[in-house]
């Protein structure tokens, strides 16, 4: 792939906030500590992100600095794409629960509350965050003719005579993105594996040109690395007005190799879970690339879109439709930041609303078994409709994040139960399963309705809820799961999202998740206990090269 070279266009042209969005707020005054931001901000428990870094050559660890330069560019451009000016907006006297908060949610509105805004002067977060002018209609957009407008990479902006226009991603962000990509190039010639140095350098080019087909291939066929380096625009989260538009991010692994060991026997199964999904023959007619694998690593840098308010602890990419198809895909367990949520959240969660006697089936192996076979949930069903007209993800436009994350929570608890029955998971129990996902249910609804995790859980809570997959006691205000109910709940809920998904039908999408994908109000008087008792919503991280000890 040629380097495409192309004039730099100033970023303060696309990058401005519009006044729609925020109200004149005056500078250089110190704000008081705001006691509900600062409860808000306590809610997120801290983290360090370190692992044994022995484990690395030494060239490895020269690579390291050079990837945590590249992953705070990416970080930049994230801030641009979901808020606007940032140094605007940090450069302010908040006191220091506020500038967390900010910092938290990469801008001034709650991402786990709906996306409200919590500084003052501060209007409801445009649905299509940075990414399109503030003053855009549907209608507009609907009408203009371009057939780069739905694209991944590009900004939607006005021209000068306020027409919109489309600006790719490599010419919009081109300061931050030109470094980045020199810095992999840089990395690259550090590389000893072959398969990370090819990774490097044609991700470095992918950066330049926005065609990113060609590296994604290459990180599929990487197998013997220890570090693992994401990077680019990756997810449509952001994007809630269309879908459309990928949101800059970075992570820096590293590799646990027994862990990984593990999970080798896994990726061979996924073409007979394929063909054993509890659906119809024409909605899992697709099979997934037979390079797929599973592998476990400790986090240690988060960068952007995935460090932006509900931590990520599992990875399954590339989202290419047609590298799924023909290279399938690679799930990665963050097992360090796995292990932080259970421990801090996901236990006394339990000890607070689960049945006493079912307390003993909340375990990390099943929280770690249902969160990985959730990433491979992901890589099953179909990519493109039954009839082939389009992929799932155009079809289903804004619908489509909520509803492909419902398919993987049900879908990989199913994937858990299906190998159970075969008896690849040894002698294991699968109510443990079943009531690990239910409290897990508590902790991610947390997310808020503005979350596509958090809406794909209120689904599967009340779908659960009608099948009587599990009773609420009054008295005690507990929660105890029926195994049996549990088990039709989660057949039939998956059978009703594959058909979704493969019949690219929106109506029904958006259907159910108006229905479903909002908290009613007993459910939110038991999320107030839980932050009545003092249970974090989630964690924050301390990271970078000081806490690695470079």
């Amino acid at each position: 792939m040629k380097r495409i070279f192309m004039l730099f266009i100033a970023t303060t042209l696309f990058f401005s906030c519009s006044t729609n969005t925020k109200k004149e707020v005056k500078e250089n005054t110190k704000m008081e500590v705001n006691p509900e931001i600062k409860k808000k901000a306590d809610e997120f428990v801290s983290f360090k992100l370190t692992t044994d870094l022995s484990v690395l050559t030494e060239n490895e660890k020269q690579m390291l600095p050079i990837l945590l330069e590249a992953a705070k560019l990416m970080n930049d451009i994230y801030w641009q794409e979901a808020y606007g000016d940032k140094d605007e907006l940090l450069s302010q006297n908040w006191d220091e629960y506020t500038l967390k908060f900010i910092k938290l949610n990469y801008g001034p509105w709650e991402r786990l509350n709906a996306n409200k805004p919590f500084l003052p002067g501060y209007n409801q977060k445009p649905a299509g965050a940075n990414f399109y002018p503030t003053d855009m209609t549907k209608e507009e957009f609907e009408a203009w003719d371009d057939e780069t407008k739905t694209s991944l990479y590009t900004l939607i902006r006005r021209d000068e005579d306020g027409a919109l226009k489309s600006v790719p991603y490599h010419i919009a962000f081109g300061k931050e993105i030109r470094k980045a990509a020199d810095l992999l190039l840089q990395a690259a010639e550090l590389a000893q594996d072959a398969g990370l140095k090819k990774y490097l350098e044609e991700r470095s080019q992918a950066l330049l040109s926005d065609e990113y087909y060609a590296s994604d291939v290459a990180w599929m066929e990487m197998k013997n690395n220890t570090i693992e380096f994401i990077i680019g625009p990756i997810e449509n989260y952001e994007d809630q007005l269309y879908g459309y538009k990928a949101a800059h991010e970075s992570f820096i692994l590293i590799k646990d190799k027994e862990w990984s060991k593990r999970l080798e026997k896994y990726a061979a199964l996924l073409p007979g879970l394929q063909k054993a999904l509890p659906c119809e023959q024409p909605y899992k007619n697709e099979t997934p690339g037979v390079d797929s694998d599973m592998n476990v690593y400790d986090a240690i840098y988060y960068a952007g879109d995935c460090n932006a308010g509900s931590k990520t602890i599992a990875i399954n990419l590339p989202n290419d439709e047609e590298v799924r198809e023909t290279k399938g895909s690679r799930k990665l367990q963050l097992k360090n930041s796995m292990q932080a949520k259970f421990d801090k959240i996901l236990v006394p969660i339990a000890d607070l609303l689960i049945a006493e006697d079912q307390r003993q089936h909340v375990k990390f192996d099943a929280f770690f078994e249902n969160t990985m076979f959730h990433e491979v949930a992901h890589g099953l069903g179909l990519g493109n409709t039954v009839d082939q007209s389009t992929t799932v993800r155009e079809a289903l436009k804004d619908a489509y994040t909520s509803i492909e994350e419902s398919k993987a929570d049900i879908l990989g608890l199913w994937c858990v139960y299906q190998l159970n029955e075969m008896g690849e998971l040894g002698e294991k129990e699968m109510m443990d399963n079943f009531v690990t996902f239910m409290a897990g249910i508590f902790r991610s609804v947390r997310f808020g309705a503005a979350s596509a995790h958090g809406k794909a859980n209120m689904m599967r809570f009340y779908y659960f809820q009608e099948m009587g997959a599990f009773t609420r006691d009054e008295a005690t205000g507990t929660y105890r799961v029926d195994y049996e109910k549990m088990k039709d709940a989660m057949m039939n809920l998956s059978e009703i999202v594959l058909k979704i998904q493969g019949d690219g039908d929106y109506e029904k999408a958006k259907q159910i998740l108006e229905e479903k994908g909002f908290i009613r109000e007993a459910l939110q008087k038991d999320l107030d206990r839980i932050g009545e008792a003092g249970i974090p919503r989630d964690i924050v991280f301390e990271q970078g090269a000081e806490v690695l000890g470079l």
